[in-house]
């Protein structure tokens, strides 16, 4: 076993690696850039070596400092974690020329499977059934549109490098082609140096099912199925093994396509052969296709490692250190049912807008597993992805870990940026989702229902009027006048509803607060305050707001009235940044006619690109910032003057 590793990533996925590492009495060293300087990962590290500024190209993506560092620090292993350099075939040969070992398949295996288009051809040959599409070199747009109209529309245009839904577009229609061609290729390039793209017919009603394999160089075993369906935009949001409603003929037979591709390219170490079914009717053995192979540690590992017991990660550095595989086939199984939910800093309410803040609070439920790479304190910035946390519950069944998972999301605390959990919580509780009736697009279909406005109860209003005026913790403040009980008002709000509580003290530990005509009544029993009988919510106030921890975590402001501005003068014709990012492009010029929905730039911000629409009919009279600028939330985009309407 290796004395010392360099793990060449960052955050969730970095505290992981480094969890079973050190377990093992591995020393380990973290990498970090000018963002990650006080990082849970870099806290975690035995040893930590800078590698470069904030962003991904000039820090995580620097290949050589990362070897640099491993042979300064006296690391014998490099590994890369997902994301990032982790399917990068040059990359693992840089480690392997330096003398040290990849934690990760060999590098003709990467080089093979990196790139989608030689993926599937590959799979052809070997006989594994391939989604119909063009998979050729042929990059020429006009080329590319051709081939779409010869699938026939919808079509998915997809990235040949790396994962995670980068680059990849849904094309309904020949019009939108060009446009989406344009988008796949500019992220892709973005987030893995590669913009060239392959085309798929469309599958209407699929289900994303990946099978987790593993090889040294004797054996290649299947550790079961994990089902990836519920989706966002192709971005992975919850994941669960085994897949519901898996027949034992259709796991066999996509068990032994999976077995089967990875020892076509004699494949060593963990990897997932992704395939997609046909959901429009029950899971059939000639019902499915694969899709691409990622030759990696995949995300939603942990559901696998719940229902096996096994820690894929030790595997990975066994495997790499010359061990063989600790079990054979026949000695895996399955134990149950585990599911797991990603909780991202981002709004739902304004579309999944990604969200920035410093973390003020994060707590977990003990009952759950759950693997994070922040801690209280630390910033979400928008330099990386914004996924917080994995929340993972195992259960005897998959009813059990459902509830469990329900549970732990109620008991969930995230307190300074807006985050999904109250969506992930919705989506656990959809009807479709508790019979196994999943596909790619259920979340897509029932949006409406899925994000829904929170509207604060009575009682987490009247708590948050407490804690603003310190009542929680001293109720010396309750008082008489000469008539009646001390009162006290506050003005609290959140997001566009705004409360006058009326606060009235009726003893030291009673009180009764008036939230816009509605009653609750405040009562300390054995030190413990209870709100209309329900026992109050852990809470916390930082400077002028006050988080609640109930109905998913609820942020009210503290408003003052004498602070408020009086001039209210809206800018409605001027687009400002909806959250930090890079202008990639910008799409107009000063005088130039715009229609409502039209296109006007494009934010680059946490690995995505986000078009910014005109939110009505107009002439850009002045454009405020330029291409490749960093900009902040709220910053002045572009002015969108009305045109006057003709006498």
């Amino acid at each position: 076993m290796f004395n010392s590793i360099l793990i060449a990533n960052r955050g969730e996925i970095a505290c992981r690696v480094m969890h079973t590492a050190q377990s093992m009495g591995v020393r380990c060293i973290a990498v970090y850039s000018e963002v990650d300087r006080n990082a849970l990962h870099v806290a975690m590290s035995d040893i930590a070596v800078p590698i470069g500024g904030k962003a991904a190209r000039e820090s995580y993506l620097q290949a050589d400092r990362i070897v640099s560092a491993a042979l300064a620090n006296g690391a014998e292993a490099i590994h890369p974690g997902y994301g990032f350099l982790s399917e990068n075939p040059e990359f693992a040969e840089a480690v392997e020329a330096a003398g040290l070992t990849f934690i990760g398949p060999p590098a003709e295996a990467l080089h093979v499977m990196g790139k989608k288009d030689a993926a599937k051809r590959l799979m052809s040959q070997a006989g594994v059934p391939v989604v119909p599409g063009y998979h050729g070199s042929e990059q020429d747009p006009d080329c590319l549109y051709q081939e779409a109209k010869r699938l026939g529309f919808p079509v998915l245009i997809k990235a040949v490098a790396g994962g995670g839904g980068r680059g990849l577009r849904k094309v309904e229609a020949p019009e939108d082609f060009i446009d989406a061609l344009k988008s796949s290729k500019n992220e892709a390039i973005a987030a893995f140096g590669v913009g060239d793209v392959i085309i798929e017919k469309l599958i209407q009603k699929p289900r994303h099912i990946e099978l987790q394999i593993f090889g040294d160089d004797e054996q290649v075993v299947h550790l079961f199925e994990r089902d990836c369906s519920l989706q966002r935009r192709h971005q992975k949001v919850i994941e669960e093994a085994p897949a519901p409603d898996m027949p034992s003929e259709v796991r066999k037979a996509m068990s032994d396509a999976a077995v089967q591709a990875a020892q076509a390219i004699k494949y060593k170490g963990a990897g997932t052969v992704e395939f997609i079914a046909d959901a429009s009717k029950r899971l059939r053995p000639d019902g499915f296709w694969f899709m691409e192979m990622n030759t990696r540690l995949q995300v939603e590992h942990p559901v696998t490692e719940e229902i096996t017991g096994i820690d894929l990660v030790e595997w990975q550095l066994r495997v790499a250190a010359g061990e063989k595989l600790p079990l054979s086939q026949a000695d895996i199984g399955i134990y149950g049912h585990a599911i797991e939910a990603r909780l991202y800093a981002e709004n739902p309410e304004t579309g999944f807008l990604p969200a920035t803040g410093k973390i003020r609070r994060l707590s977990f439920p003990s009952e759950a597993r759950s693997d994070s790479g922040l801690q209280n304190g630390d910033t979400v910035s928008s330099w990386y992805d914004p996924m917080i946390a994995k929340i993972i519950c195992h259960g005897a069944t998959r009813k059990i870990a459902r509830e469990r998972l329900k549970q732990a999301l109620t008991q969930t605390q995230v307190y300074g940026c807006v985050t999904n959990l109250g969506f992930l919580a919705a989506l656990v509780d959809h009807q479709d989702f508790i019979t196994g009736n999943v596909h790619t697009g259920l979340i897509e279909e029932n949006l409406d229902g899925l994000v829904v406005k929170t509207t604060p109860a009575p009682e987490t209003v009247a708590w948050a009027a407490m804690v603003a005026l310190g009542i929680q913790e001293n109720s010396n403040k309750a008082g008489f006048t000469l008539w009646k009980g001390l009162e006290q008002t506050v003005q609290l709000q959140h997001a566009d509803d705004f409360f006058s509580v009326s606060v009235e003290f009726e003893g030291r530990d009673q009180v009764r607060l008036n939230i816009n005509g509605h009653q609750v009544f405040a009562e300390r029993l054995a030190g413990i305050w209870r709100l209309n009988d329900k026992t109050a919510p852990d809470a916390v106030r930082h400077d002028s707001e006050v988080y609640v921890a109930s109905q998913y975590g609820v942020i009210f402001s503290v408003i003052d009235p004498l602070a408020q501005a009086t001039d209210l003068v809206a800018n409605e014709g001027i687009l400002t940044a909806p959250m930090p990012g890079q202008i990639q492009e910008i799409c107009v010029t000063i005088g130039q006619a715009a229609t409502k929905g039209q296109r006007l730039a494009i934010l680059g911000a946490m690995k995505m690109e986000h078009s910014l629409l005109a939110a009505h009919d107009g002439r850009i009279a002045e454009i405020y910032v330029t291409v490749g600028q960093q900009v902040e939330l709220g910053d002045s985009l572009i002015d969108l003057k009305a045109e006057e309407a003709s006498a």
